[in-house]
C-alpha cells in the first residue's frame, strides 16, 4: 500500500479546509508554503497518526488554537491553553481603540483589566513601547500564560520598562495611588442563558472569562463603576462587550459622568467596543 501524501490527507478530511492545513502542518512541523511545494511526497505513519489525532478532536470540537498552542493576534503569535479565552479578530478594535486613545501622550500609563493570554495589554505594549502596561487577571494560570507571552513578544529593553502584572479580581488589590492615561478590559459579558456557551469552541474555553453567570453586564458595571478612581482627568475607558450591550454600556458610562461616549463597530458592523472620557 502506498503511502500518505499531505494532499491526500487533506483531499480526505472532513474538517473545514483552512482548519486541516493548519491542523496538518502542525502534526507534520511544515510551513503552509510546505504544504503546497512537499505536498505529494509520501509521510512517515507517525505522521499520519499526529494528524489524524488532531484532526479526530478537532471534528468533536476542539479549538484548533488550543490544539496547536497558538493563534494569531495583531499580527503576533500568542500562545494559547484551556486557561484562557482564545484572541479573537474583534477584540483588536479594543486595541485600536486603546492606542487612539493615547496617541500623543508621551510614556501614557495604560491598565488592562482581565487579560488572559495577555493579548491585549501586549499587543498595545508593542505598538507603543514607551508604554507603561499595567495588566491583571485573577486566574494565575493566566497571568502565568501572559507573562509567558509578553517574554516572547516584547523587546526586553523597550522604554516603557516590562508590563506590570497582578492577581486581582479587577480592582481589589490594585494600588490607589496608580492612576491610568487609558483603561482597557474585554470582560466576560456573555449572559447565563445564551445558547453560544454550549456550542463550538466555547464549551472548551473558561466559563469564567466568558460570562457572568448573570445578564452578562455584571463584570462591565464593576469596571465603570471603579474607573474614575484610576483614570487621570481626561483619561479614557474602553470595554469589549456583546453584540446587544452597547446601549445598556453607553449608558453605565453617562451615569457615571463619563463625555464622549461612543460605540466603534467591528468587520461584521456590530457595534462591539464601547468607550468615553473621564471629564479633565
Amino acid at each position: 500500500m502506498a503511502a500518505t501524501t499531505a494532499i491526500e490527507l487533506l483531499r480526505a478530511s472532513p474538517l473545514d479546509p483552512v482548519d486541516a492545513r493548519i491542523l496538518l502542518a502542525h502534526a507534520l512541523g511544515w510551513t503552509r508554503t510546505q504544504l503546497i511545494t512537499r505536498g505529494d511526497e509520501p509521510l512517515d505513519t507517525a505522521a499520519v497518526d499526529r494528524f489524524l489525532a488532531l484532526e479526530a478532536r478537532r471534528g468533536a470540537g476542539e479549538p484548533v488554537a488550543q490544539l496547536v498552542g497558538a493563534r494569531e493576534f495583531f499580527g503576533r503569535s500568542f500562545d494559547v491553553t484551556p486557561d484562557v479565552l482564545i484572541p479573537r479578530p474583534e477584540t483588536e478594535l479594543l486595541v485600536e481603540a486603546a492606542l487612539d486613545a493615547i496617541d500623543g501622550i508621551p510614556h501614557p500609563a495604560v491598565l488592562d483589566l482581565g487579560t488572559g493570554s495577555g493579548a491585549i495589554a501586549v499587543s498595545i505594549a508593542a505598538e507603543r513601547p514607551d508604554a507603561r502596561v499595567w495588566a491583571l487577571d485573577r486566574s494565575a494560570a493566566a497571568l502565568a500564560l501572559a507573562r509567558r507571552n509578553a517574554a516572547k513578544l516584547l523587546d526586553a529593553h523597550r522604554p516603557g520598562g516590562p508590563l506590570q502584572w497582578l492577581q486581582s479580581d479587577w480592582y481589589t488589590t490594585l494600588d490607589t495611588a496608580l492612576a491610568f492615561d487609558a483603561i482597557v478590559s474585554n470582560p466576560p459579558y456573555i449572559a447565563h442563558d445564551d445558547p453560544h456557551l454550549s456550542q463550538g469552541d466555547l464549551r472548551f474555553e473558561p466559563r469564567g472569562a466568558l460570562t457572568d453567570d448573570d445578564d452578562g453586564l455584571t463584570a462591565i458595571r464593576v469596571i465603570v463603576a471603579g474607573a474614575s478612581l484610576y483614570l487621570k482627568p481626561g483619561g479614557t475607558l474602553w470595554i469589549e462587550h456583546g453584540y446587544d450591550q452597547a446601549d445598556a454600556v453607553r449608558a453605565l458610562l453617562a451615569a457615571r459622568g463619563f463625555t464622549e461616549v461612543e460605540s466603534l463597530t467591528d468587520l461584521a458592523s456590530i457595534e462591539r467596543t464601547t468607550g468615553g472620557r473621564l471629564p479633565a
